[in-house]
Parts: structure tokens; sequence; C-alpha cells
């Protein structure tokens, strides 16, 4: 019975934070009900004993990410309206297609080259077998992270390069806005 309540105060605070994310027309309230969802979420996973993803759910997704969104936005300012039909860069709609396409292999070929590799696990990209053996007694993380660092570590390290071109882009974007660099004076040296 209290399984069931709390499914169900969780079920409605995740749809409360989704349609606060869709609806809200200032992107900091959306970022809000957005934390407010993946609160719900690690809510769910700690009534199903999944405590580790609790956390993850929590520290990255609520935590890191959210934090990034919220960077982002600020950094970029949100009182203007933008045409999107000018190119600030020229081909950048090109460039931005085909390396869309391109990920979007790399990704099914992940899904799908990855087949199975006998009792050891399945063969991810980088054409190692799992090293998650059944019935170890290792520690889960131990066997998360050995898993994450040997068989999965493409799909780790183009994460963590796709969020530094993104922190990268946003600086770029927000560097020239209005024509000059910001000049900082040194300490000391201002004129009163």
């Amino acid at each position: 019975m209290v399984d069931a309540i709390v499914f169900i105060v969780s079920a409605i605070i995740i749809l409360g934070g989704a349609v606060g994310v869709i609806f809200n027309q200032n992107p900091v309230h959306a970022a809000l009900s957005l934390i407010a969802s993946f609160f719900g979420v690690a809510v769910l996973f700690i009534l199903q004993e999944v405590h580790f993803l609790a956390l993850v759910q929590v520290v990255v997704y609520g935590g890191a990410v959210v934090v990034l969104f919220l960077f982002v936005i600020m950094l970029l300012g949100v009182e203007e309206i933008e045409r999107f039909d000018d190119e600030p860069i020229p081909g950048q709609r090109a460039a931005a297609l085909i390396g869309s396409v391109l990920l979007l292999g790399v990704i099914l070929a992940g899904l799908f080259l990855s087949g199975p590799g006998g009792n050891r696990g399945a063969v991810a990209l980088t054409g190692k077998p799992s090293q998650m053996v059944p019935l170890t007694t290792d520690p889960n993380v131990v066997q998360l992270a050995n898993d994450l660092f040997t068989r999965n570590v493409f799909a780790f390290e183009a994460t963590g390069l796709l969020l530094t071109i993104a922190t990268v882009g946003a600086v770029v974007l927000v560097k020239n806005r209005g024509g000059e660099d910001l000049v900082v004076d040194e300490p000391g040296t201002s004129v009163r």
C-alpha cells in the first residue's frame, strides 16, 4: 500500500514536471520543472531498490546536466527573439545535417554491430567482449567500472566530447554578440 502511494505521488511529480517543461514560457522555470521530474524518477528508482541509478539520476541529471542548461540559458540570454533563417556561419546547416547523420550512423552501428559474444556478453562497438561475468563476487561498482572503461569507452569519450563541444559552442556564440570583447581592468588600475 505504501509503495502504491509513493508511486502515485512520484508519477504526479514526474508528469507535472514534464508538463512544466513543455508549457513554461520562461526557460529557467522549465529547467526547474525538469529538475522536479528528475527527482521523481529518482524516487521511483529508490522504490525499485536501484539506489545507484537513483544517485546517478540526482547527481548527473538533476545536478550537472540541468546546471549546464541553466548556465547556457543565462550565458546566451533569453530576452530577445532571434531569427532562425539567418546563418551566422555559412554552411552550418549542411554541416549540422552531415554531423547528425554521422552520429546517427555511429549509434546505429553500436546497436546493430554489437552481436552476442558468447557467455561473456555482447561485443560492443570497440570489439571487446563484456567484462561482466555472471555470478561474479566483485561489487556492482567494480563490474560497472570494468564494463564502462573497457567495453564502452568509446561511448563514454564521445559523450564527454559532445558536452565539451556544446559548452565551447555556447561561449563562441556569446563572445562577440556586442561586437567588442569585454575589457576587464587589472586589480588596482581602475580610474576613480
